[in-house]
């Protein structure tokens, strides 16, 4: 397998540059904060970004872990990567991720000053520094489970003109606020959530009332009880469903929080002259 580096200082465009670079040299998989990436998809590991802290993440991103190396180098396996493309801030930070990979020595290192002018990383190091973001090079509905809680969206537009040669890059990156903010904790109150899953819920007609709401926060989102009164004669699993999806979908879409299990409980059923 060969293997090449894409380097340049945190925050100057080597995540939004990848796909580009990676068509251009021949590589099939890419390297990128604790992840490996092919054709769009996360195939192995988990993003550093979701650390609690900066120095977990930089351990996270140079594979210190040896089940996160086992799980990379079993993918590596299995997709037949050819050409793997390792990103990071440093020839010494490169070099020791192909180190702790086994992935061999990097025949070749491009740097970000190869393909971004000085204008175009000065706006890249704005957006990470002034609004604290990050961006990696997969669809959103890819990391979204990486990143229950965090700050998130699709890239549509970072630049004008960058990577206009490739159509489909541009669509296949998502941005994210990791754990360790640079404008520190990204907190979103429990009574925002349950205020949009209420507001959501009562949309359904066959909803009388909902007698109570419970918020209980996981690793990977959040699980919501309703408590509800329906109307006697309804569907009652068709309406539960409407329910959930509605409570599921909104809260996602609001918040980028996961809603990992939206649970109705019907406490009683009201005739409509009751």
């Amino acid at each position: 397998m060969k293997v090449i580096a894409f380097v340049g200082p945190s925050g100057t465009g080597k995540s939004y540059r990848s796909v580009m670079v990676s068509q251009k040299y021949g590589a099939d998989a890419i390297i990128d904060d604790g992840l490996l990436i092919s054709h769009g998809k996360v195939i192995a590991g988990s993003s550093a970004k979701k650390e609690a802290t900066k120095i977990a993440s930089v351990k996270h991103a140079l594979f210190m872990n040896p089940k996160q190396v086992k799980d990379v180098k079993n993918a590596l396996g299995k997709y037949n990567i050819q050409c793997l493309m390792i990103l990071g801030t440093s020839d010494g930070m490169v070099n020791k991720i192909a180190k702790n990979l086994g992935v061999g020595t990097i025949s070749e290192i491009i740097r970000i000053e190869d393909v971004a002018t000085d204008e175009e990383m000065q706006m890249a190091l704005r957006m990470r520094r002034v609004e604290g973001k990050h961006v990696i090079p997969v669809p959103t509905f890819e990391i979204k489970k990486e990143f229950s809680g965090f700050f998130l969206h699709p890239l549509r537009r970072f630049q004008k003109n960058l990577d206009a040669q490739i159509p489909t890059a541009e669509a296949d990156k998502s941005i994210v606020r990791p754990t360790f903010s640079y404008m520190g904790d990204y907190i979103i109150s429990d009574n925002v959530i349950n205020e949009i899953a209420i507001h959501e819920a009562n949309k359904i007609s066959e909803l009388e009332k909902i007698q109570n709401i419970n918020l209980r926060k996981t690793g990977h989102g959040v699980h919501i009880d309703m408590t509800v009164i329906l109307q006697y004669g309804c569907n009652v699993f068709e309406v539960c469903r409407k329910i959930q999806l509605a409570v599921r979908d909104n809260v996602e879409q609001y918040t980028s929080v996961n809603a990992r299990r939206v649970n109705i409980l019907i406490k009683n059923l009201k005739k409509a002259d009751e």
